[in-house]
């Protein structure tokens, strides 16, 4: 979902918010006895990022053929990527105390049980619900890898600057999966069953936990599970998320999304009291004082907002508009997800002599020039003219990756940089699973609405529109249609994509105003020597 990877860390500000002392006890135990041991746990931990986020974009890259055998309305389809995002933005930060308290290489094969459950029950599902049901159970694995395994790294590697070049190779592995998703999708699509792609992510989470068996444990005793702010975050994101995208196909003020829309505000209401009463909350809601922080937060998630969004957008209209097989359409994405690794990786490299502003405002800037470029396709635009535009905005989303990790980190005091690393990795989650929502129900939203405009620019007789929007309604249509159909159609769903990339661009450019006034621009080693 979503996904932007977490980024490196601040090189010397350890492990986060404890003392010398506490520290010792991340340290693996026991001491691991073979100079293997600190490149099997890379590798391990390298796989498992990977692993979480190549489901987001092989998923995707399988909506056209799930919607095909499947006949999913177009509502139905977002639900897909959302479910798995969903999971991943409500859990992960108690996942982190759940290693902490009872292992953190136990709650990594924990969690790779489950990607597999998840994996394998999508594999055999023969319906929408199955689908999404296998997709929830896969985020809930994916939670419990991504901030364990990041955790392990931590104590793995207790020199700070091995520590940044591991975690900067554990980022851009998180890259990798994002880039490979799409051509191992589209590999499989040509040759099998679409199920088969979830498959893939099961095998590739055995190979993890194959690797990850030869890992040292690793514990922070000492905090608690704070159990009601995260049953009340679960039901205020997904009442939350189930208003988008419902609400895009029944109306946002009909009866059961005024009543979700409700749920969800009373839900986060909740949630804020019970963490401003908490002795150990999910979420320390005093770090907002910070004005830094709370625009990080923000940056962070619209990153991941627009990452996801464009991925979405642009396999939908290049399998729906352009009719192109789903290997074809990975093809053409890697100049997207290609330019995002190799620039997350350096940007992540270069903050300490660029400071975060720089890299946030420009990122920002370039990303919502990349999104108001993309609102020019037309259902006919070759790739040749488009293809910069993707390598311009992976570039762009790249730069940000790392400087809103490490911005964050800066923005509060060292004690409290473990609860820091936390939010900045949920905000990143929660603004992944509105990309796949949001910017999947305007689309919906969008293509129904024109519809019946473009039937009858392109002439297509007034007696066939029900069924065509029936057809497109409920994702039913099979079959050759008329030319003057699928030219309407193919429209209507561009000014989907024209919409959502509208929305993306602007919501890109407030990122980069606030990350111009109200970011802090320290390097990181700023704050970690003042805090020696």
């Amino acid at each position: 979902m979503p996904a932007t990877p977490p980024s490196a860390t601040p090189s010397r500000l350890g492990p986060p918010g404890r003392d010398a002392g506490e520290r010792a006890a991340d340290r693996p135990s026991p001491r691991p006895p073979s100079r293997l041991a600190p490149a099997v746990t890379l590798v391990a931990m390298c796989l498992g990022a990977m692993t979480t986020f190549l489901l987001i974009t092989a998923s995707v890259s399988a909506l056209s053929a799930i919607q095909d055998d499947l006949h999913v309305s177009p509502t139905g389809l977002v639900w897909i990527p959302s479910a798995y995002t969903l999971l991943m933005a409500s859990l992960v930060m108690s996942a982190g105390t759940i290693g902490n308290l009872y292992g953190r290489k136990r709650t990594f094969l924990t969690g790779a049980v489950v990607l597999i459950l998840g994996s394998v029950t999508v594999y055999a599902a023969h319906s929408t619900s199955g689908v999404i049901a296998g997709q929830l159970v896969s985020g809930l694995g994916g939670a419990l890898i991504l901030p364990n395994s990041l955790a392990i790294l931590g104590a793995a590697f207790p020199d700070p600057h091995r520590r940044t070049e591991v975690v900067t190779a554990w980022a851009a592995s998180s890259g990798v999966g994002l880039a490979v998703g799409p051509i191992i999708a589209g590999v499989l699509l040509d040759h099998f069953h679409w199920n088969t792609v979830f498959l893939s992510t099961a095998v590739l989470a055995v190979v993890t936990m194959a690797v990850g068996a030869f890992v040292a444990e690793s514990r922070s005793p000492g905090g608690r599970l704070d159990i009601p702010g995260q049953l009340l975050a679960v039901v205020g994101i997904a009442a939350l998320v189930y208003a988008l995208i419902e609400g895009g196909h029944d109306g946002y003020t009909s009866g059961r999304i005024l009543t979700a829309w409700v749920v969800a505000f009373a839900a986060l209401t909740g949630f804020v009291l019970v963490e401003r009463a908490s002795s150990a909350p999910l979420l320390d809601l005093s770090l907002f004082r910070s004005a830094s922080f709370s625009a990080v937060m923000f940056v962070a998630a619209v990153s991941l907002f627009g990452f996801t969004g464009v991925a979405i957008l642009s396999v939908l209209y290049y399998e729906r508009v352009q009719q192109l097989s789903a290997l074809d359409v990975g093809w053409r994405l890697l100049a997207f997800f290609g330019v995002y690794v190799i620039v997350a990786y350096g940007t992540g490299r270069v903050i300490r002599r660029t400071g975060f502003k720089l890299p946030l405002t420009l990122g920002f800037l370039l990303g919502a020039a990349a999104a108001a470029g993309f609102t020019t396709l037309d259902p006919h635009s070759p790739y040749s003219r488009v293809w910069w535009l993707y390598a311009l905005f992976g570039g762009a989303s790249g730069m940000v990756a790392a400087p809103s990790t490490a911005a964050a980190l800066v923005s509060v005091s060292h004690e409290r940089a473990g609860m820091a690393s936390g939010a900045v990795n949920a905000f990143r989650q929660v603004g992944s699973v509105m990309g796949s929502s949001l910017l999947g129900a305007l689309l919906a939203s969008r293509l129904q609405s024109h519809l019946p405009d473009r039937l009858g620019a392109h002439h297509v007789p007034r007696a066939a529109w029900p069924a065509v929007e029936h057809a497109v309604s409920t994702g039913s249509g099979g079959g050759a249609a008329p030319p003057s159909v699928t030219a309407a159609v193919a429209d209507a769903f561009t000014s989907g994509v024209h919409a959502g990339m509208a929305v993306i661009a602007v919501v890109f450019l407030c990122a980069a105003l606030a990350a111009a006034l109200l970011v802090h621009n320290r390097p990181h080693h700023t704050t970690a020597s003042a805090s020696n």
